[in-house]
């Protein structure tokens, strides 16, 4: 004890000093921890792997171009009331319509009945057989369906033998049974060879021909070709186009056109 106090001042300040060396120990060791902590900041930021950027959403912009390619169309001819009013019109037969859409009068009224092809047959009829003083004759047809001459819509004969030609045919080659042969046959019109038989004659379509009615008139048109005119609506129309899904008209007294679907 007496040492204690006779010495208490040396011993405080050794036990200052111990805690001083303590602390500049403690110091290093926390400052290197802090130099590591730093370092690895570093080396995170330089050498990190980067995260990939997220793909762009471009579905707002991709809308918009789609709308900008695709019109609004807008239809000031028939639906829309502000330049056009509404028109009524009287029948034949006395009876009032509203024209609310255009169609009920005039030449899109008119309504496509049937459409007929009209077609280009070659048939086989009859042979002579060969004799003495004759080769073999075949008797073959010709049907104009869509010629403009009704005179030329009737069926032609016409007497072959191999080789021969005739005005508008040439008989090329004949094969099979003697009683029951094949013919090939050229068409000199065009040059394309056809085969026939008695049971088989060849056809392909030339043209058409269409029924049409107008019912605001109650009038029907039967059997009309490219180049019939007719009469309705005050005005002169000449059937221009025909084929097997639609007719199409033109006004004589501006030539506008209207196409009449054909909907079987």
């Amino acid at each position: 004890m007496n040492f204690i106090k006779k010495n208490y001042e040396k011993i405080l300040l050794g036990a200052v000093l111990l805690g001083l060396v303590v602390s500049l120990l403690m110091g290093q060791v926390i400052i290197q921890h802090d130099k590591d902590a730093l370092a690895a900041i570093v080396n995170g930021i330089i050498h990190g792997q980067a995260k990939p950027v997220p793909a762009l959403d471009m579905s707002r912009e991709e809308n918009i171009l789609n709308r900008v390619q695709s019109p609004y169309q807008l239809d000031f001819e028939t639906t829309n009331r502000l330049f056009n009013t509404m028109q009524w019109q009287r029948e034949a037969n006395g009876r009032i319509i509203k024209i609310s859409n255009g169609s009920e009068v005039g030449p899109r009224a008119v309504k496509v009945i049937n459409i007929k092809p009209l077609n280009f047959v070659l048939r086989f009829e009859t042979l002579e057989p060969a004799s003495q003083l004759s080769p073999a004759r075949y008797q073959v047809s010709i049907e104009h369906g869509g010629a403009t001459n009704p005179m030329e819509r009737r069926p032609k004969k016409h007497f072959l033998s191999l080789g021969e030609k005739e005005q508008a045919l040439l008989l090329v080659a004949v094969s099979g049974p003697a009683n029951s042969p094949q013919l090939t046959v050229q068409i000199l019109e065009t040059g394309e060879k056809v085969t026939v038989t008695m049971d088989k004659p060849f056809q392909e379509v030339e043209s058409y021909e269409a029924d049409l009615t107008y019912p605001p008139e109650n009038k029907k048109w039967n059997n009309q070709r490219v180049g019939a005119t007719l009469k309705f609506y005050n005005n002169n129309y000449n059937v221009v186009v025909i084929d097997q899904n639609e007719v199409v008209i033109s006004a004589e007294s501006n030539q506008k056109r209207t196409t009449l679907p054909y909907q079987p």
